[in-house]
């Protein structure tokens, strides 16, 4: 039976992986610090963290224990990472610190204890704007909004000549364009462990995470993912807010299939020196899953759409997932509707507290808020 250790394993997708992992037989160990960002003031356990897990409380900069953790490990998920692009713009020591130092801690422990499989937790906004393709069928790949478009609402790509870019899938590919420090810190923890697993000899897996949801989200961290930020606005009775006019086309992907998903990239072992895509293979407007959100609440409330641009963000973005099909096998079992189901039941009797005006604030008096 092998062991795992699980970097962030407390965590939302940390803790379905714990769950899936010790399904097939596999003993877990967890690392992680319980983030009072995450886990709340008093950093409690969570309920939700499988009693069978075997639970490290301490910093992923704590080389100690880093290597106490690594023993007898057999398997690394890195999945540990302060997450949210617009904090990421005012709070860059502390990104940097976690996700960029962090990680390095980790690799030097791996260098001295080195391990079958290393699989790391990327993240779908290195790509920044995702590929596009012009009325002549031209493919366009690193092209970004400029700030006098963003301020006259003009929220769309458009080619060299003006004319206006359709959004498809993006692959693995495609050249990565960081829009925030939280991009460029994911970006680095991908081919810091890429770059060491080959130098090392260790068999490294990049996932490329798309938007996760389900349960066990951190409902009162407003940097985290956006269903979770809509969920807590809507169990307080507020409208959800969203950024631009609410069209921009993103993945929603249950966290379900995240974890089995990761699950293959340790066992498939043509998956070892590859970076995946993880996602849905679906989009949707981010204004139609905020009402989507509301209506498995049973809330009549409607988004507000602020026509505001936050400094970081980027229009469009959904992945091609053939490579994950066809290397690991890989198949979203979970659609949409039945997601949000199950985020729903799991919903019913958690307490949020909706921090997203303050986030906001937040953001403006800095200047991340246009318009």
């Amino acid at each position: 039976m092998k062991q795992i250790l699980i970097t962030g394993g407390a965590g939302f997708i940390g803790s379905h992986l714990a769950d899936e992992l010790l399904g097939k037989g596999y003993r877990i160990r967890v690392l992680d610090n319980l983030s009072s960002q995450v886990h709340g003031p008093d950093r409690k356990v969570p309920p939700y963290l499988n009693p069978e897990v075997d639970l490290i409380v301490e910093d992923i900069r704590n080389a100690d224990a880093v290597r106490k953790a690594l023993r007898g490990v057999d398997a690394v998920y890195h999945l540990v990472a302060i997450v949210g692009v617009g904090q990421s713009m005012y709070e860059l020591a502390r990104y940097t610190s976690v996700n960029n130092y962090g990680t390095a801690i980790l690799l030097e422990a791996l260098i001295e204890q080195p391990v079958e499989r290393l699989v790391v937790a990327s993240s779908m906004s290195v790509y920044g704007e995702g590929l596009y393709q012009g009325p002549d069928g031209s493919t366009h790949s690193n092209i970004e909004r400029t700030l006098d478009q963003l301020r006259r609402n003009d929220w769309e790509l458009h080619g060299p000549k003006g004319d206006l870019l359709k959004p498809v899938a993006t692959p693995e590919w495609k050249t990565p364009s960081l829009e925030s420090l939280y991009a460029l810190s994911k970006y680095d923890q991908e081919r810091m462990c890429l770059m060491i697993g080959r130098a090392y000899n260790i068999p490294t897996v990049g996932m490329r995470f798309f938007n996760a949801f389900g349960p066990n989200q951190a409902l009162s961290n407003p940097y985290t993912g956006v269903l979770a930020i809509f969920a807590s606005r809507l169990l307080n009775n507020k409208a959800p807010l969203i950024f631009e006019d609410g069209q921009q086309l993103r993945d929603f992907v249950s966290v379900h299939d995240v974890a089995r998903a990761c699950r293959l990239a340790m066992e498939v072992p043509q998956a070892a020196g590859k970076v995946f895509n993880v996602g849905s293979g679906s989009q949707y407007t981010v204004s139609e899953i905020a009402r989507k959100m509301a209506q498995v609440l049973g809330k009549r409330i409607e988004p507000e759409i602020t026509g505001k641009y936050r400094v970081g963000d980027i229009r469009h973005c959904f992945p091609d997932i053939a490579q994950a099909r066809n290397v690991l096998g890989y198949a979203p079992e979970v659609g949409l509707e039945d997601g949000l189901v199950d985020l729903a039941a799991w919903l019913d009797g958690q307490i949020a507290f909706d921090r997203s005006s303050e986030m906001r604030e937040e953001l403006a008096s800095r200047g991340l808020v246009v318009g």
